[in-house]
């Protein structure tokens, strides 16, 4: 079971990038998905989850009320939404299956004026 994370880039400070996390080979839709991300001075930190009942969210306190997690089924993707992107924002993020212990490649993320 592996995930691609895809969509990072270089934004400046208060904008907006859209990361997906695409599964090949299986279904995502009844899984339960998180983004984590990691950086040289935090430790890795779990952003978002969506869970596989009824698609509950969870997000950590310092990304709450600017990311938004989702999932398409018909694409078999989950998208993490990135809005008004802070400087501490900047990490590689990772999108991973909670049942399952492997990690993909992540997509770096860098938020510079």
């Amino acid at each position: 079971v592996q995930l691609q994370a895809s969509g990072g880039g270089l934004v400046q400070p208060g904008g907006s990038l859209r990361l997906s996390c695409a599964a090949s080979g299986f279904s995502l839709g009844h899984l339960s998905i998180a983004w984590f991300r990691r950086s040289p001075e935090k430790v890795r930190e779990e952003v978002s989850c969506i869970t596989d009942t009824f698609s509950g969210t969870y997000y950590a306190d310092s990304v709450k009320g600017r990311f938004t997690i989702s999932r398409d089924n018909a694409k078999n993707t989950v998208y993490l939404q990135m809005n008004t992107l802070k400087p501490e924002d900047t990490a590689v993020y990772y999108c991973k299956a909670l049942a399952f212990p492997s990690w993909g490649h992540g997509t770096q993320v860098t938020v510079s004026s």
